[in-house]
């Protein structure tokens, strides 16, 4: 579950009209994460493009212009901010980090930007482990059920020892978790999860 902000922590709203609005380059960039408005329940969401100073997002559930919300998103990790405007089927938030908060955010996005143009490989951004029951079942889009082994996995995916090998981008379950196959490798392949682990279930006694 994300942790929500104190609400001592909460800062005036500023507009972004205007000039600021594009203050920082944004980088369009897909990434799926997590967020939670001020109900307290979160939401899965996709990023649409983003900058240092803000984000959109595509998600099925709307705030209030100038709510608050707390996001967590895969390669970047826990941020917060304002929304700052309402569009089609999502929203934008106007970040609210420190100095250096940004510059690392900048260099993520950097990192991103380069990696997508280059073709380079998506690189372990999260932290990996292995759990302490390591076998799963992976069920296939036909319903077949196979059994595998969780070499490691991070929040936001997992590698498996399999002889199955399903098409990429072919949608599977992962004990519970619900995926996509992203890579091959020699004795098994790459399932990117479909919405990141919660960082507070992110442990070796995790069960997918």
């Amino acid at each position: 579950m994300i942790e929500a902000a104190p609400r001592s922590a909460a800062k005036p709203y500023r507009d972004v009209r205007g000039s600021d609005l594009r203050r920082h380059q944004r980088v369009k960039v897909s990434m799926l994460g997590r967020y939670m408005l001020s109900d307290r329940r979160e939401y899965p969401c996709q990023t649409v493009d983003m900058s240092p100073g803000g984000v959109r997002l595509t998600c099925a559930v709307v705030g209030d212009l100038r709510e608050r919300v707390v996001l967590y998103l895969e390669h970047i990790g826990r941020i917060e901010g304002t929304i700052a405007r309402l569009l089609p089927g999502g929203f934008a938030v106007q970040l609210i980090a420190t100095p250096r908060k940004r510059d690392k955010i900048a260099s993520q996005l950097t990192w991103l930007a380069n990696r997508d143009s280059l073709g380079l490989p998506e690189g372990r951004t999260h932290e990996r482990l292995t759990p302490h029951a390591a076998g799963v079942v992976l069920r296939l889009e036909s319903g077949r059920e196979v059994q595998a082994r969780i070499i490691d996995l991070s929040m936001s995916g997992v590698a498996l020892s399999t002889a199955t090998a399903p098409p990429l981008g072919a949608s599977v379950m992962v004990g519970r978790t619900p995926g996509r196959v992203v890579r091959y490798f020699e004795g098994g392949l790459g399932v990117q999860f479909m919405l990141p682990i919660s960082p507070d279930l992110f442990h070796e006694g995790l069960t997918l």
